[in-house]
């Protein structure tokens, strides 16, 4: 997956737009906020097949078991490969941070932060060497 010449351009439209999308499951979440970021900077829409298929996390949940994918993150593990630790993650790659719930909430790189919706909308800052692990792309 190659990224697009002006990728970083298209990034930080999207992050702009994006910040003022509130959360809705199923429309916009934290795994098709990071599937929308990559789809801006490849065209590749990593989750054509699940947006608007549920309207509950829990529900995402089901269609992801249905589908044979544990969770989200097994799901990002089948799409973009294998995991890297965070000190080999650069801007517009995609990384995991604990989420508020246990369960890992799914940001984007952007130099040494990692943009991540909040809770109470927009997009807060969580520093790089908080991620659990991430994925790179292109």
């Amino acid at each position: 997956m190659e990224r697009h010449h002006d990728w970083q351009k298209r990034l930080t439209d999207y992050l702009l737009a994006a910040g003022r999308q509130p959360i809705e499951p199923g429309r916009f979440d934290c795994m098709l906020f990071a599937a929308g970021a990559v789809r801006v900077m490849t065209g590749i829409d990593l989750a054509d097949d699940f947006r608007g298929r549920y309207t509950t996390l829990k529900g995402g949940l089901r269609v992801l078991k249905r589908l044979g994918y544990a969770d989200h993150v097994a799901l990002i593990d089948a799409l973009l490969g294998d995991r890297v630790g965070w000190m080999a993650l650069r801007s517009g790659d995609i990384a995991a941070v604990p989420g508020d719930d246990g369960t890992a909430a799914i940001g984007v790189v952007t130099g040494d932060l990692i943009r991540c919706l909040a809770a109470n909308g927009g997009i807060g800052p969580v520093s790089l060497d908080a991620a659990l692990y991430g994925w790179r792309i292109g």
